[in-house]
């Protein structure tokens, strides 16, 4: 692509993206759908299929060539999110939240592993058992990006919020476990032998090494804020730190037959974990990091909408699967949430509400399917569902988070607020004041 066709790609996908929003607050759907939406309206299989450079992403190809801004956008969502693992808050919710994402994780693979594995049975030529133990483990991982943006758009505050941003990144450290264990032993069933390398000791070495890298970022972070003072300078070593943490944490490489690699987005909510419970202006950089991100996420969301891939309707067999890995996946959740919130003597609210809010799947799961179809035999089919239930949850999945934070009442309806009117109001009260 050239340059011209890169800007006006990126500007296009971005107005798209907020016209769209402007139609969603009609429906009062959320924003983060509508930038899906737009994505899709944009992307290969409609504007971009009339193959018109700029007007929109005329292949999968032309979309993958942004992966650097959804990298770096997952790498700030990330690093917002470990800023929620404050000290003070999780001395009152750290047992149940870590309990709750632990087993509700569990009991979504091992549900979704008993369905499909029965489905295999009742069509064996159809879903492979590799496939259905890997699409299991890929069950458990909920996308964190949409969540936020929910979370934020609203902003939503109460004790489900309060618990519910933690479990979501830990949730991504279990499901990172649960499928490296799972994708072992799928690919150790066609291989015909089981590798305790790369069942067993991988997955914990990746966890570890990510949380161990984030940490020590998230240290030297907070020792160099110390020479900056002004917002803007201090902002600048912020976006520097996220970057350097992505960046590293991209990096793959083999000692001794063990195959070493990091996790960005463990990493950089370690990141984000450390510098908030150091730095003792962490609440006001984290605001300012806000309206910077804004139209990174929009992007970000508009790019991931754009890249679903709309032939999977075309296969029966991938419809078929898709909609009851969907069903067996949402009731996972759900149960998986309600049992544990229970266990640990949740709130009534969040007993019955956490488990939608669960719901949305997306770029963890992609990259894991990702996995599975670069070295599983089979892996085209775990990416072709993956890819269809993706699609589903990215559009229903906010909308049903906001519903649930709505019910419980922590999303609490405001009037519409227009900050040109808001500026005028204020430019108004200055002039009154002044010749007062």
């Amino acid at each position: 692509m050239s340059t011209a066709t890169i800007f006006i790609s990126l500007s296009v996908a971005l107005i798209a993206g907020l016209l769209l929003s402007r139609l969603a607050k009609l429906v009062n759907l959320p924003a983060v759908t509508a930038y899906l939406v737009a994505g899709i309206l944009i992307g290969p299989f409609l504007l971009g299929s009339l193959g018109v450079d700029g007007v929109g992403f005329t292949s999968h190809h032309q979309v993958e060539s942004f992966s650097i801004i959804c990298d770096l956008a997952l790498g700030f969502i990330a690093f917002e999110i470990g800023n929620e693992f404050r000290l003070s808050q999780l001395k009152q919710i750290g047992k149940q939240a870590t309990v709750i994402g632990i087993l509700q994780a569990v009991v979504t693979t091992l549900l979704v592993d008993a369905v499909l594995i029965g489905l295999h049975f009742a069509m064996p030529d159809i879903l492979p058992l590799p496939v259905a133990i890997t699409l299991g483990a890929i069950a458990a991982a909920t996308a964190p990006a949409a969540t936020l943006m929910v979370v934020k758009q609203y902003k939503a505050k109460g004790p489900l919020t309060t618990i519910l941003l933690p479990i979501v990144a830990l949730d991504d450290a279990v499901g990172l476990v649960l499928f490296a264990v799972s994708f072992g032993v799928a690919r150790s069933l066609g291989a015909g032998e089981v590798s305790v390398l790369s069942v067993v000791l991988e997955p914990i070495i990746e966890v570890v090494l990510s949380i161990a890298l984030g940490a020590i970022m998230g240290f030297i972070f907070n020792f160099m804020e110390r020479f900056f003072h002004s917002r803007s300078k201090r902002l600048a070593v912020s976006v520097g730190f996220v970057l350097i943490t992505v960046g590293i944490s991209s990096m793959t490489f083999t000692v001794g037959g063990i195959h070493i690699a990091f996790s960005s987005l463990l990493s950089c909510m370690m990141l984000g974990t450390v510098f908030c419970n150091i730095c003792d202006f962490s609440e006001e950089l984290m605001d300012r990091i806000d309206r910077w991100t804004a139209p990174l996420f929009i992007l970000f969301f508009v790019l991931s909408g754009a890249e679903l891939n709309l032939s999977v309707f075309s296969q029966w067999t991938i419809v078929v699967v898709g909609v009851v890995y969907i069903l067996a996946r949402s009731a996972g959740k759900y149960l998986g949430a309600f049992s544990s919130a229970k266990m640990t003597k949740c709130s009534p609210n969040i007993v019955k509400y956490l488990g939608i809010t669960l719901l949305p799947q997306a770029g963890v799961a992609l990259g894991m399917a990702s996995k599975a179809y670069d070295t599983l035999d089979g892996g085209e089919l775990v990416l072709n569902i993956t890819l269809f239930a993706i699609l589903v949850y990215e559009i229903v999945g906010p909308f049903l988070t906001k519903i649930s934070l709505t019910k419980a009442g922590e999303i609490v309806p405001e009037g519409k607020v227009s900050a040109r009117h808001e500026h005028a109001k204020k430019m108004a009260a200055e002039k009154i004041e002044k010749y007062q």
